[in-house]
């Protein structure tokens, strides 16, 4: 190995006992620290200086190098089951600790980070030992089971994750084992409790829901029970028209005229009957049965007059949702599958 201090000279002297030595130059790498033109363009971006004096000018033959990879330089260690990479940041001339998420994270995370903690880097990637690049979407836990390269601008660093050792079969069911019989603890000791809280909590929502739609069911119910009345009365109401143009019919067919002349009479009004029904139908979409007719009348009459006295439909319905939200919520909760109780079978 060739040492030499750097200066103003250095350089030179390093060029000048290269050539009198007969060192081959492409077996050489220089770490140029304090030489003079990197003072110079140091000084014109007004990079603050180090305290700590710069590391010389050395020379290090390629035996500890091998193609320009530089080795030992980032290091891998485990903390609490967390790979923890330490990556020298060029522009800073520091040490930068990474900490991965092995699962979640994957290579670009890592590289993103990279180049957020020094905006000195413009190229970094990540290669593979046989020079392979390694995809973005990596996950770390795959990118550690093998060594890679570490590609920051123009240096290439190996870096030889630790390894890990493989825990045995038997004690991987020793330690599943351990964690269904925490579980069973762990549901033996709380769930019981947490239902019961559970349980407490549904039913003082359910109360205080009650307690909010009381005054509001009492106010529908006095106006259903108006327009459920207003409905029947219109049902009766059809049905004297009816009973009525029954008897004005017959009266002028058997005592005022004869049935030759009432013919096209009563065929014009049954005509005229089924027209109105299907207007009903083009206007409503619904298809004209009694039953839904009355009903149709009823919410009708019963909106109106809630519009009148100031009852709000819509929150009436949101509670009446809710509580049987809650309802469903305890129904469930107080299910034998839940409470790990017996099931029992229905009689015949």
């Amino acid at each position: 190995m060739l040492l030499l201090h750097g200066g103003n000279g250095g350089a030179t002297e390093f060029i000048e006992n290269a050539s009198q030595t007969s060192i081959n130059h492409t077996t050489v790498c220089l770490y140029l620290c304090d030489y003079w033109p990197l003072e110079k363009w140091r000084n014109r971006h007004r990079f603050p200086r180090s305290k700590q004096p710069l590391p010389s000018f050395r020379c290090l033959s390629t035996s500890a190098f091998s193609d320009g990879v530089v080795p030992n330089e980032v290091t891998v260690y485990y903390q609490r089951g967390l790979p923890v990479i330490t990556v020298p940041l060029p522009s800073r001339r520091e040490r930068c600790r990474f900490t991965l998420r092995p699962v979640t994270s994957t290579v670009n995370d890592f590289l993103v980070d990279l180049q957020k903690e020094d905006k000195g880097i413009d190229r970094v990637s990540i290669q593979s030992t046989d020079g392979t690049r390694i995809a973005s979407s990596t996950c770390i836990a795959s990118l550690m089971n093998e060594n890679f390269h570490l590609i920051i601008n123009d240096f290439v660093y190996l870096v030889k994750p630790p390894v890990l050792e493989e825990i045995p079969s038997d004690q991987v069911e020793c330690l599943s084992s351990v964690r269904a019989r925490i579980a069973q603890l762990y549901e033996a000791l709380h769930v019981d409790q947490h239902q019961l809280d559970q349980e407490s909590r549904l039913l003082g929502q359910l109360e205080y829901l009650k307690e909010e739609l009381a005054p509001l069911e009492k106010k529908k119910e006095e106006l259903l029970r108006k327009a459920q009345k207003r409905s029947t009365a219109l049902s009766w109401f059809g049905l004297a028209l009816m009973g009525a143009q029954f008897g004005v019919l017959a009266r002028l067919t058997w005592w005022e005229y004869s049935w030759d002349i009432m013919e096209p009479v009563t065929y014009f009004i049954t005509y005229g009957t089924t027209i109105a029904m299907y207007a009903y139908f083009v206007l409503t979409r619904q298809e004209y049965i009694l039953p839904d007719v009355n009903d149709r009348q009823t919410l009708f009459g019963f909106h109106k007059d809630a519009n009148k006295s100031g009852l709000d439909v819509h929150r009436y319905n949101v509670l009446k949702d809710s509580i049987a939200q809650v309802q469903e919520d305890l129904r469930r909760l107080r299910d034998p599958l839940q409470l790990h109780l017996p099931i029992k079978e229905p009689r015949r």
